[in-house]
C-alpha cells in the first residue's frame, strides 16, 4: 500500500512540475493524439479521463466505438474525438437508410458539443481473420460519408485504419505496394479518400519489426535514437527512424495505385512496456524512450522524408493498460497510464519541457490553467500527507 501511494504522488508530482512552469506535458501539439481503449474493467470514469487529457493538454483521442458516456462526458470540451464503427456492424451498413440511421442514433445526439471530428469505419478491415467483411467495407465507408453529408456534418472525415500488412513490399519505402488479393478494393477505397479529402490511417508499430528481428534491426533506428539510418537507394531519400519509413512506404503504395494528395496519418504506434519472455524488447525502459522521442519528434513538427513539409499526426497507442485485451502480455501493456492514473513509466516530461524551448510558436504551444495547477499541487500535498501517515 505505501508503495501505491508513493508511485501515485510521484506521478502527480511529476505532471506538477512542469504545469507549475506553465507548460502543459504535450504542450497542445496540433498534429498528437492519444487512443483511448476501453477493454479493460478497471478503467476510471470518463470524466475523470477528460481531466486526465485536459491536464496533459492533449486536445485529440480515439476511442473504438461510440460508446455514449464518453461522448456525453466529453461534451463542451476542448477534447477532438474520433468515433469508431465497430467490425461486426459493417454488413449492416450496405444498406443506405440503416448508414443513416447510424449517424442519426450513435453522432447526431451529441453534435456539436462534443467534438466529433472523425469516423472510422471497422478496424484493420482489409487484413481481418474475417475476409468476408472486406466486401462491406467501401460500401458503409460511402453510406455514412453521404449520411453525415445529408444531415450537414460534412466536415466529419470518414476513413478506416489499417494495419501495415496491407502491404505486400514495404521495404525500401519506395518498394511499397498493396497485396494484389485486396487491390480491387483498395482502389475502390482509395478513390472514395480522394473525393472526399479524407485520410489514410495507418497502424504502424516498429515494435513487432524489432520483435521479430532483434539481431537484424537497430534497436535504435526503431526508438529514433541517433543512428547511421538507411537510404532508399532509388530516391536517395534518408531516413533515421523505421516509422517515417513505413508511412512512406503506404504513400509510395498509395501512388502507384494513381493516386496523389491522399495524406498518410498513424491511427496507432506505441511500445509496450512489459511482454512475455518470447517478446523481445518489450521493456519500460524502451516504452519510455520510443514514445518520447515520437513526443520530440511531434513537437518539432516533424514530417517524413517524403513529404518533409506536411506535419505527420499521429495518435499513440495508449492511454490506459488495458486487463482484458486477449492475447500476449504485450496487449495488455501499452498504456502511458495504470487504471489507477499513475503513471506507468517515466515518459521523460523533463527532457520534453527542455525542448520545448527550441520548439517554434508553430507548435501550438498551449499552457495550462491556474486551477490545473492548483488541482494537481492540493492532489500531491494530500498524497504525501498520506505517506507520512502510513510510513
Amino acid at each position: 500500500m505505501v508503495t501505491f501511494f508513493r508511485n501515485l504522488a510521484f506521478s502527480y508530482a511529476f505532471l506538477a512540475i512542469f504545469l507549475s512552469a506553465g507548460i502543459g506535458v504535450f504542450l497542445g501539439v496540433e498534429s498528437f493524439g492519444i487512443n483511448y481503449g476501453q477493454v479493460a474493467n478497471n478503467l476510471p470514469q470518463p470524466d475523470k479521463v477528460l481531466e486526465l487529457l485536459s491536464t496533459l493538454n492533449l486536445t485529440k483521442t480515439r476511442i473504438y466505438d461510440t460508446n455514449p458516456q464518453i461522448l456525453t462526458s466529453f461534451s463542451n470540451s476542448n477534447i477532438e474525438i474520433i468515433v469508431t464503427v465497430e467490425n461486426e456492424i459493417l454488413s449492416q451498413l450496405d444498406d443506405p437508410q440503416q448508414a443513416l440511421q447510424w449517424v442519426n442514433s450513435r453522432i447526431v445526439p451529441y453534435l456539436p458539443e462534443t467534438k466529433i471530428t472523425g469516423v472510422q469505419v471497422g478496424n484493420e478491415v482489409f487484413t481481418d481473420d474475417d475476409i468476408t467483411l472486406i466486401e462491406h467495407l467501401v460500401p458503409a465507408v460511402v453510406n455514412i460519408h453521404n449520411a453525415l453529408a445529408q444531415l450537414g456534418y460534412s466536415n466529419i472525415k470518414v476513413s478506416t485504419p489499417s494495419s501495415l500488412a496491407v502491404l505486400d513490399q514495404s521495404y525500401p519505402p519506395s518498394a511499397g505496394s498493396f497485396k494484389s488479393e485486396i487491390s480491387g478494393i483498395m482502389y475502390q477505397f482509395l478513390n472514395f479518400l480522394s473525393s472526399s479529402k479524407s485520410p489514410f490511417w495507418i497502424n504502424a508499430y516498429p515494435y513487432f519489426a524489432y520483435k521479430d528481428e532483434p539481431n537484424g534491426i537497430s534497436l535504435n533506428y526503431v526508438m529514433f535514437n541517433p543512428n547511421a539510418g538507411m537510404v532508399d537507394p532509388y530516391t536517395n531519400l534518408h531516413y533515421d527512424n523505421m516509422l517515417y519509413a513505413m508511412v512512406d512506404a503506404v504513400s509510395f503504395a498509395i501512388a502507384k495505385m494513381g493516386f496523389k494528395g491522399i495524406e498518410v496519418r498513424v491511427s496507432e504506434t506505441g511500445w509496450p512496456s512489459k511482454g512475455d519472455a518470447n517478446e523481445v524488447g518489450a521493456t519500460p525502459m524502451n516504452a519510455a524512450t520510443y514514445n518520447r522521442n515520437l513526443l520530440r519528434r511531434q513537437m518539432a513538427g516533424e514530417g517524413t522524408p517524403l513529404n518533409p513539409r506536411m506535419r505527420l499526426e499521429v495518435y499513440l497507442f495508449a492511454l490506459f493498460n488495458e486487463d482484458l485485451k486477449p492475447g500476449p502480455t504485450s496487449e495488455r501493456n501499452y498504456g502511458l497510464f495504470r487504471p489507477d492514473e499513475s503513471m506507468t513509466y517515466n515518459v521523460g516530461l523533463s527532457a520534453l519541457a527542455t525542448s520545448s524551448a527550441t520548439t517554434s510558436s508553430s507548435s501550438s504551444i498551449s499552457l495550462a490553467s491556474s486551477g490545473t495547477k492548483i488541482k494537481v499541487k492540493s492532489l500531491i500535498i494530500k498524497f504525501f500527507f498520506i505517506i507520512v501517515l502510513v510510513t
